[in-house]
């Protein structure tokens, strides 16, 4: 019976001589990652469609230069704290601590040195029909203005049905915040051009308007009669550009979170279900974090390329990413980021391609 199999190559140095590597983790339903240690980026995701041509259907770049010079997060581990943090401060346990502000006067995915400019290192794993990546990095005290060291195991597993999880788990000696994720950008088309006559669900009955500057304006809204109740799957071109919202216009598109529920969840629900034009590739997200940020891809504007030479685009692929809320650490009605020495953060989060129906 076929086994998974990993095998890895050279991918460059960084400016401060870290070698990068790729690894490559294969299944035996043919669906395949491509993972990097610097900033431990998911640089492909092949999967079959129901043809069985097997696609990449993440957005990647073609050398190490452009992720560490010019990539908007593409594929990356982001940490300390995924999203924004208003005027990049918070308040814990009575002192306040300041992140360096890197988008419009906010601290973003941890400021201007986050865990996606970092070299992980890594430790390939292979447990019966699951072929895994383990990567860890330690972040000082102080890093970015976060307090406390954290220690953080990021794996990436991919099993024999071609499912690829990510589960994160980090550490702290003094009370810190802390919210890990990953910014894949999907495109199940795998064509090179944009998502918008893919359809998107969204299993959640609240989402977060926010400010100009993406900063929560207060509690969760109900989405019903607006281009945010994706509660059943809608087509992106039928929300983006048939709706005159001004959450929508503000952001340019979705770049907002979803609110899953009150709290972690202990085991993987489903948060979205994502399906390529006519049916060809179906993407669910599972996971245990309580909010999911939903990016279209608003900023892309051409001035990058894939490894093919084709430009990234406006609109060109959706991200999906399992997080705590923005801001949390500055609003206590959120659910808590707060870690605390002796205990653990742990999020998981899966990537499901099941079958089409009736294919």
């Amino acid at each position: 019976m076929p086994r998974p199999t990993i095998r890895h190559r050279p991918f460059g140095t960084t400016p401060a001589g870290e070698e990068v590597t790729l690894w490559h983790l294969a299944s035996p339903s043919g669906t395949y990652a491509e993972i990097l240690t610097y900033g431990g980026v998911l640089h492909a995701l092949g999967v079959p469609d129901t043809l069985g041509r097997t696609d990449n259907v993440v957005l990647s770049l073609g050398s190490l230069d452009q992720y560490a010079e010019k990539s908007p997060y593409l594929g990356a581990l982001i940490g300390r704290y995924a999203n924004r943090i208003a005027h990049g401060r918070f308040t814990l346990d009575g002192v306040t601590h300041h992140v360096p502000v890197n988008d419009r006067g906010h601290a973003l995915h941890g400021g201007p040195d986050g865990f996606d400019n970092r070299v992980w290192s890594a430790a390939p794993l292979v447990d019966g029909d699951t072929a895994a990546l383990r990567l860890t990095l330690r972040s000082p005290d102080g890093d970015m203005g976060f307090p406390g060291t954290l220690d953080v195991t990021a794996t990436y597993a991919l099993d024999a049905a071609g499912t690829l999880s990510l589960e994160c788990v980090a550490t702290t000696d003094r009370p810190t915040v802390v919210s890990l994720t990953s910014h894949a950008y999907f495109n199940l088309a795998a064509d090179g051009g944009d998502v918008l006559d893919h359809t998107l669900q969204v299993d959640a009955t609240g989402y977060l308007p926010v400010d100009p500057a993406g900063i929560p304006l207060g509690p969760p809204a109900d989405p019903e009669g607006t281009p945010f109740d994706l509660t059943a799957p809608r087509r992106l071109r039928d929300t983006l550009l048939a709706s005159v919202d001004e959450q929508l216009r503000l952001a340019g598109g979705y770049d907002h979170c979803w609110t899953l529920s009150g709290a972690e969840s202990q085991v993987p629900r489903r948060a979205a279900r994502l399906t390529a034009p006519g049916g060809t590739r179906v993407m669910e997200l599972w996971t245990t974090a309580p909010g999911l940020q939903v990016y279209t891809a608003n900023q892309l504007d051409g001035g990058l390329a894939d490894p093919a030479g084709r430009p990234l685009l406006r609109h060109g692929a959706v991200c999906l990413e399992a997080q705590h809320y923005p801001d949390a650490p500055n609003r206590p009605a959120y659910p808590t980021p707060v870690l605390r020495p002796g205990t653990t953060a742990r999020r998981r989060t899966e990537f499901r391609f099941p079958r089409p129906t009736g294919r």
